[in-house]
C-alpha cells in the first residue's frame, strides 16, 4: 500500500476540521527527508529572491494605498488553519471596487479564486503583473520555512472551499500544503474543483521525494508559460 491510499477514504467532509488530525501521511521520508528539503531550499530561495522582493513591495507601496503583505486564513495538514503571505495584488477596499452584492459575493470571489484567468476587478495594475508571473506567491516561502507549507503539496484552500473537495478533501488535510503542486504544473486555473480535487488526491497515493522532484522541475516552465495564471 502506498503512502496515501488509506487517506482518501479516511473521512466524508465535516466542518469540524480537528477530525482529520489523525488521517495524515506521516513516514519518515515525509516528516523528516521532505521538511529537510523544504528549509534548504526556502532559505536559498529566500535569500535569491530578497532584491527583487524588495523592488516588488516598494512598487506596491508606491502605486496603491495599503500593506505591502496580503495574510489571510487557510486550511493546512491535519485541518489546522493558518495565515498564508502574500505580496497585496488587490485594491484595499477590493469587495467595493467590484460592487459585489452580498448574496452573491461569496460565490463570485470563488469564481474569481478558481478561474484566474477571468479579470478581476479588485486587482490592481501591478497586482495583474504580480500574478501573471506568479510573484505575489513569493512571501510563502516563509511560511515553507516555519512548517505551515510545503515546497510541493496541494496548493492551499480556504475554508469556504472545502466542502467543494467533498470526501477528497481528507486527502487534501492529510498533507501539507504546497509553493506548487500537480494542480499548480496541470492547468491550474482552467481545472475545475472536482478535477483538482482528484489532483490533489492523486498525490497524495502517489507521493515520494522523486515526485516531488519532478513536480518542481515542471514548475519553472509552467510560470514561465504562464499556465493558468491571471
Amino acid at each position: 500500500m502506498q503512502d496515501g491510499d488509506a487517506i482518501i477514504s479516511e473521512h466524508m467532509y465535516s466542518t469540524d476540521f480537528s477530525l482529520y488530525k489523525d488521517a495524515l501521511v506521516d513516514t519518515w521520508r515525509y516528516r523528516y527527508a521532505k521538511r529537510a528539503i523544504d528549509i534548504t531550499f526556502s532559505l536559498i530561495m529566500i535569500a535569491a529572491f530578497a532584491l527583487p522582493g524588495l523592488v516588488i513591495a516598494i512598487a506596491i507601496g508606491a502605486t496603491s494605498s495599503g500593506p505591502v503583505f496580503y495574510r489571510e486564513k487557510r486550511i493546512g495538514r491535519g485541518g489546522r488553519l493558518f495565515r498564508i503571505w502574500k505580496f497585496r495584488s488587490m485594491h484595499r477596499n477590493a469587495a467595493q471596487k467590484a460592487r459585489i452584492a452580498d448574496t452573491e459575493g461569496g460565490a463570485k470571489i470563488l469564481e474569481w479564486r478558481m478561474h484566474k484567468h477571468l479579470r478581476d476587478p479588485r486587482i490592481t495594475k501591478i497586482g495583474g503583473f504580480l500574478r501573471k508571473w506568479s510573484l505575489d506567491e513569493l512571501p510563502q516561502l516563509l511560511n515553507v520555512l516555519t512548517g505551515d507549507m510545503a515546497l510541493i503539496g496541494p496548493r492551499p484552500i480556504v475554508e469556504a472551499e472545502a466542502v467543494l473537495y467533498g470526501k477528497l478533501i481528507s486527502a487534501y488535510m492529510s498533507v501539507t500544503p504546497g509553493l506548487s503542486g500537480l494542480w499548480q504544473v496541470s492547468g491550474r486555473s482552467h481545472i475545475d474543483y472536482d478535477k483538482r480535487a482528484k489532483l490533489d488526491a492523486q498525490y497524495v497515493r502517489t507521493w515520494s521525494l522523486s515526485t516531488d522532484f519532478m513536480i518542481l522541475l515542471r514548475t519553472i516552465p509552467a510560470v514561465l508559460r504562464r499556465i493558468g495564471a491571471s
